[in-house]
């Protein structure tokens, strides 16, 4: 078994074969590392989310703000414009 695969390495017709399978079994294998770290690094990103103390609802909290919280001033009352 061991010279039938030697042989086929030797073999100029089964060379670029194997070295075409070699390759896209290592792109394969990296693809699904890439694929594993996306998924282990969402499931941790979700994991630590949790323990943050503002990813909490709280019922009365209300709408929040997208500039951080600071309540916007009402403007001093303007004027009517007659001409509309």
């Amino acid at each position: 078994m061991l010279d039938q695969m030697s042989r086929a390495w030797s073999d100029p017709e089964m060379l670029w074969l194997n070295l075409t399978n070699a390759t896209l079994g290592l792109v394969c294998l990296v693809c699904i590392g890439a694929v594993a770290f996306a998924i282990a690094h969402e499931l941790i990103e979700r994991a630590l989310a949790h323990r943050e103390t503002h990813a909490f609802h709280v019922a009365g909290l209300g709408l929040t703000m997208a500039d951080g919280g600071e309540p916007v001033k009402p403007d001093a009352e303007k004027p009517v414009d007659e001409h509309r």
